[in-house]
Order: C-alpha cells, then structure tokens, then sequence
C-alpha cells in the first residue's frame, strides 16, 4: 500500500510543478491574482506533499504546518534585502522560492494552502482505508 500511496503523491507533485510555474507567465482572466497568488496555494500543497513524500512517518498535518510556517517566515524575509537575498531574488527561482515583495494578502493564500493540504492528505486516508477493507 505505501508504493501506491507514494506514486499517488509522486504523481500530483509533478502536475503541481508545471502548474505552479504556469501561473507566473499566465496571462488570461484574472491573470493578476493568478500570477501573484494562486502559486502560493500550489506553493504550499507541493512542499507539503514532497516532504511528506521524504518523511513518510511523520504525520502530514504536522508537516503541513510546518510548510505554512516556513512559507510565512519566508514572506516575512521580503522585507529584508539584504545583498545575499537580493542575488538569490534576481533570478527566476530565487523569486519563485523567496518572493520579492511582501504582501499580507499571501498569508491567507499559504492558510489556503494549508487547509487544501490537510484535504488532500485526508482524501488519502479515506483512499487507503477503502483500499484496505477491499483486500
């Protein structure tokens, strides 16, 4: 059960990847809130499952969490511009990873995040609970 459960997870981080890049060059309806703040939804769902994915028996709320509370310190570092941050931002994936503006609007899109995470992890359960009174 656990492989199935890991290409599952493998699976949706490589449809999040493509998608969260897509929506900075998207540029249709809405292109402003998508651009600017639907990647940090994606953003946080991502790094969830991945480090769920690289700590398996760590329970993926908790890691959930955590990925908002680092996603929210690292808003809070846009503040800061040091020279060291400002190299890493002055590139498209340091600026993909840290941001290069703070907005306290992004806070709610991490809470997002979080609380589709906690969703996704319990779609999971639900899958392999059904899964294991099938066997």
């Amino acid at each position: 059960m656990y492989l199935l459960k890991k290409k599952w997870i493998l699976l949706t981080i490589l449809i999040l990847i493509p998608l969260g890049i897509s929506t900075k060059f998207y540029h249709g309806i809405a292109s402003s809130w998508v651009n600017n703040s639907l990647g940090d939804v994606i953003y946080v769902i991502f790094w969830s499952l991945l480090f769920s994915l690289v700590f398996p028996n760590t329970n993926p709320r908790k890691i959930a969490i955590i990925v908002f509370l680092i996603t929210s310190l690292i808003e809070i570092m846009q503040l800061w511009h040091p020279p060291f941050l400002e190299l890493i931002r002055s590139n498209f994936i340091g600026r993909s990873f840290l941001g290069t503006s703070f907005c306290w609007l992004d806070f709610f899109h991490y809470f997002i995040g979080l609380i589709l995470s906690f969703g996704i992890f319990h779609l999971q359960r639900k899958f392999e609970t059904a899964n294991d009174l099938e066997l």
